[in-house]
């Protein structure tokens, strides 16, 4: 397929929402652990004392090892492996190679999460690069961050991070644009394929309403219509009354905002004649995985053929999909592999910024070292940079990242998919918007 990069300016329209927002992966983001929360009020200044850290940068990764969103696991995990083997090659930060801890975010309802992220920062992690889902993000980030540590999430897609409690939150981060980004982008690509009236069904939890609800808003901005909009239950068992709902509204697509029951679903939705050979269909992050054969859940050949999909972030370049397999041979998808990459890499920087391997003092040169200097693309001319005393702009594997006020990326790139007769996905175009 012809590959194209198309730049285009999203009018983000921010809205105020009754639903708690969680996205990429996010389970039930209701509960959080209990901690006091660091907020914009406790900003340190810039004549407050550096945070002093024990000598050595310790990253731990809590990423799905387990779980509905474990195929996002394998790429994130030898994406932040990768980077830092790369730093350390580079000499480390602050004279010492970097270390790397691995923990598993499991789901919200697994209660994975908050022990594991208790273990990361028992083994002194600085950094805690994690999760991918937004829902367990909000289980641990007040534990997290009250600890002095850094939360950056490669994945983490949900708008309440950038609003409401954690509204300038100083110690979480993300390399995720948030779903105002991919809302808008599936809804022009709907559009452009001359959808006029669209059904969405979607996970009833917080990911799920609130991609949809940022779908249906840009689709009506547009002119388009929505058929009709079902929910059904996280741990649903059944999609029966839903599926008919879709099959009877007379919609001239589907947009599927899922997680790993698409493969109960898609099926259903066949014997009810709106599959995605009888409907065009949309899938997004949470789903766009690949179905073939040699997957962990596959679909029969030709059942998804033609299916678009929507994932946050840029190409990975070849070179960077080699470098990777030479760290997992067995990666199959790159999903958030860069993400979690750049992730490691700014926080290093920000590290050797602030004199310092302690959380604190990295959150307050994260924003710094991505936006406004001399720009550089690899870890050890940035840290050269840094050493010659220079002010630096760190563009990613993933894109420009440039950090805003509330710790996630004022410009980004969402990548559209297709499936084709095996069930694999493959880019199509990439859209870059400023959020």
């Amino acid at each position: 397929m012809k590959r194209m990069t198309t730049m285009m300016r999203l009018a983000a329209i921010a809205t105020t929402s009754a639903l708690v927002l969680a996205g990429c992966g996010s389970e039930d983001g209701d509960d959080n652990d209990s901690g006091d929360k660091t907020t914009s009020s406790d900003s340190p200044s810039s004549d407050a004392p550096v945070a002093e850290g024990d000598g050595t940068l310790t990253f731990g990764s809590l990423l799905p090892q387990t779980g509905s969103l474990a195929f996002l696991g394998p790429p994130e995990f030898a994406g932040v492996d990768l980077a830092v083997k790369d730093i350390n090659a580079a000499g480390g930060v602050l004279g010492k190679d970097v270390v790397h801890v691995r923990g598993d975010s499991g789901d919200t309802d697994s209660g994975i999460a908050p022990a594991e992220t208790d273990k990361l920062l028992d083994a002194g992690s600085d950094v805690v690069v994690g999760a991918a889902s937004s829902g367990v993000s909000l289980t641990v980030i007040d534990k997290i961050m009250s600890e002095g540590a850094v939360m950056f999430s490669p994945a983490n897609t949900s708008t309440a991070f950038d609003e409401g409690d954690y509204a300038g939150a100083d110690n979480y981060f993300r390399t995720a644009p948030s779903d105002i980004l991919q809302g808008a982008v599936l809804a022009n690509l709907l559009v452009q394929d001359g959808r006029k009236n669209v059904a969405i069904m979607a996970r009833q939890d917080a990911y799920g309403e609130t991609l949809a609800a940022e779908v249906k808003k840009n689709l009506e901005a547009q002119g388009s219509a929505v058929a009709t909009t079902v929910f059904y239950g996280e741990k649903a068992q059944s999609f029966d009354s839903q599926v008919q709902e879709v099959s009877g509204a007379g919609a001239d697509a589907v947009v599927l905002i899922a997680f790993e029951e698409t493969t109960s679903i898609i099926p259903q939705l066949i014997a009810a004649g709106a599959g995605p050979q009888d409907l065009p269909t949309y899938f997004v992050d949470g789903n766009t995985a690949s179905y073939a054969d040699d997957a962990s859940a596959p679909l029969p050949p030709g059942t998804l053929e033609g299916t678009k999909g929507t994932i946050p972030g840029a190409e990975a370049a070849k070179d960077f999909r080699d470098r990777l397999l030479e760290v997992n041979p067995k990666l199959k998808d790159f999903t958030y592999s860069a993400e979690a990459y750049d992730a490691v890499v700014v926080s290093a920087l920000a590290a050797i910024a602030a004199g310092s391997d302690a959380g604190d003092a990295i959150a307050t040169k994260i924003v710094e070292v991505t936006e406004g200097g001399e720009k550089c693309t690899e870890f050890k001319a940035c840290a050269d940079l840094l050493a010659d005393g220079a002010d630096i702009d760190y563009d990613g594997l993933s894109g420009p990242i440039d950090m805003g006020d509330t710790g996630s990326p004022t410009a980004a790139s969402i990548g559209i998919y297709e499936y084709d007769g095996e069930n694999r996905i493959s880019p199509v175009e990439y859209i870059a918007g400023q959020i």
